[in-house]
């Protein structure tokens, strides 16, 4: 994966400080909520000409790699050893 800092930014003079995409003012959860609702990342990037297939295919992966970990402590704290 490249680094994060190449992908996504936090900028309080962009969207308030939203994450965004490197280079644009596209927020991640615009990302996220296109996938939710069944969309395809294709169709996102045709409507967000200025995010990369790069940035979008690293920033699932983040998530995803987030998901897990946070999976792992809910089931750690529900189950104690």
């Amino acid at each position: 994966m490249i680094p994060t800092s190449r992908i996504v930014h936090s900028d309080p003079d962009i969207l308030g400080g939203t994450t965004v995409f490197v280079g644009t003012r596209v927020s991640i959860k615009i990302l996220l909520d296109y996938l939710e609702a069944g969309d395809s990342l294709n169709e996102f990037l045709d409507h967000f000409p200025s995010v990369t297939r790069e940035q979008a295919m690293s920033t699932t992966g983040y998530a995803y790699a987030a998901l897990e970990l946070a999976k792992e402590m809910l089931t750690a704290y529900a189950n104690p050893a």
